[in-house]
């Protein structure tokens, strides 16, 4: 008999274990399910609901729009398991969602907002960004009964999660609404920004998963001081605050890499049992 393939609800992130489910059998939609998939609609709202902002030039609200459908991506997965409410249909659901507030919705901002400037060769980065984009959560679709995964074994994700690549493609935009400097929206430097983070969206570098972080007890309190401290920065400052981030998730990046190489040195010195 073989074995039923578990099911699981919206993720928050994509280092989750999927759950078993209980009874077998097709079942209907519970109720509670309604709710978090609610929030994944409004987050699929929320995001697509930039595109409009940007049609009217307005770059604020888009990009807070897409910042506002990341938070709600966040919140959806982990509503579903407080609610015991994960589902299949939920999973597909928070899937269509990230592809489009994540992947197509950023790249037809940052289209409208620099690169309609090239036509040909901006339509062309935007494109890689909105594909890679949907390529990526394809990707970890394929990957979720997959039991054998390197990096997701040693608390890393692979390559950029999709709201982390929707935030890192929207860089120039921020340093451009903290200056004016109309550099940051020349096209040239825009179109292989878009590509480079298309890129890392569909990588398999080892990237860090903010979920299997585990500080110290004698820096808890200074990390939360800390997250505090970088709210009210966000409410003051939001643009180099979201700048500021950015730069300290890329920085982040080789560190994740080079640690993951000496988890995988490790194994391989391990003598397999």
């Amino acid at each position: 008999m073989s074995e039923e393939r578990p099911r699981i609800g919206p993720k928050a992130a994509e280092d989750e274990v999927p759950l078993t489910p209980r009874g077998s059998g097709p079942r209907g939609l519970a109720m509670r399910a309604v709710v978090p998939n609610a929030i994944t609609a409004a987050a699929m709202c929320s995001g697509l609901t930039g595109i409009r902002f940007a049609m009217s030039e307005r770059w604020e609200e888009a990009v807070f729009a897409v910042i506002l459908a990341g938070v709600l991506d966040a919140m959806d997965g982990r509503v579903a398991r407080l609610l015991k409410a994960q589902s299949r249909f939920g999973a597909e659901l928070d899937s269509l969602a990230d592809s489009l507030s994540f992947g197509t919705a950023p790249a037809l901002i940052l289209f409208l907002w620099s690169l309609d400037d090239v036509t040909r060769f901006g339509w062309f980065a935007a494109l890689a960004f909105a594909i890679c984009g949907a390529l990526r959560l394809a990707r970890f679709n394929a990957q979720i009964d997959v039991s054998e995964q390197p990096h997701k074994s040693a608390g890393f994700l692979t390559g950029v999660p999709a709201p982390v690549g929707a935030g890192l493609a929207f860089l120039p935009i921020y340093i451009w609404l903290a200056t004016g400097d109309e550099t940051f929206r020349d096209p040239r430097l825009v179109a292989p920004w878009t590509g480079l983070v298309a890129f890392l969206m569909i990588s398999n570098l080892a990237t860090l998963s903010w979920g299997k972080m585990r500080p110290r007890p004698d820096v808890r309190l200074g990390l939360i001081a800390l997250v505090g401290m970088v709210f009210a920065a966000l409410l003051l400052e939001p643009w180099w605050t979201l700048t500021g981030i950015c730069l300290v998730y890329l920085a982040t990046v080789p560190w994740s890499i080079a640690r993951y190489a000496r988890i995988r040195r490790q194994r391989a010195s391990v003598p397999a049992t």
